[in-house]
């Protein structure tokens, strides 16, 4: 998941410098950020907005985001034949969340073979954020309808074709990865 923050200076973990003018602007009278989750894969993606308050905690991960929207949503398109992946926050390492993974998904990648810090070697935190908060800072956003507006917009303009070579990368930044050891590449 990642937080589109008004108050960002910028972006270096993503790799994108941005102007200051026009990163969102903070107003006490709407909200700091917007908290999306999305599934990527070469046969179906989908971006979901987390109520504006909610903790995402193990619990609303696995109810809300996991059971109601995006394993549906994968099972649908891809039925029995994928791999689950995610990072490793808390709500997505947490013992529940495992069990629910193990029983719901044909397959997936467990947190004890993941690296915690893991950007380098996740296609959404390696390529689709990045270009997400480029097209999406294209122009100064006002507010946050505005900014949910826009991710829409942003994301249903992603073609096929971006989110298919960033999963193709992923094996190479697998490798590099574990070339260094865990380490920066």
């Amino acid at each position: 998941m990642l937080k589109f923050l008004p108050h960002l200076k910028s972006v270096a973990a993503l790799h994108v410098k941005l102007a200051p003018e026009r990163l969102l602007r903070e107003h006490p009278t709407f909200s700091k950020s917007v908290m999306v989750s999305a599934a990527v894969s070469k046969l179906v993606y989908g971006i979901v907005f987390v109520q504006p308050g909610v903790k995402v905690n193990g619990d609303y991960y696995r109810e809300v985001l996991l059971k109601e929207k995006l394993l549906p949503c994968i099972k649908e398109i891809s039925g029995d034949n994928f791999i689950f992946q995610q990072d490793c926050a808390p709500a997505h390492r947490a013992r529940d969340t495992i069990a629910l993974l193990h029983r719901e998904t044909p397959d997936f990648i467990s947190p004890d073979q993941w690296p915690p810090n893991s950007t380098d070697v996740n296609p959404m935190d390696y390529k689709i954020w990045a270009v997400m908060q480029q097209r999406v800072y294209e122009k100064r956003v006002n507010d946050v309808d505005e900014l949910c507006q826009r991710l829409l917009s942003v994301w249903h303009s992603i073609g096929q074709n971006v989110i298919d070579n960033a999963i193709d990368q992923w094996r190479a930044q697998l490798t590099a990865c574990v070339r260094v050891k865990g380490g920066h590449f």
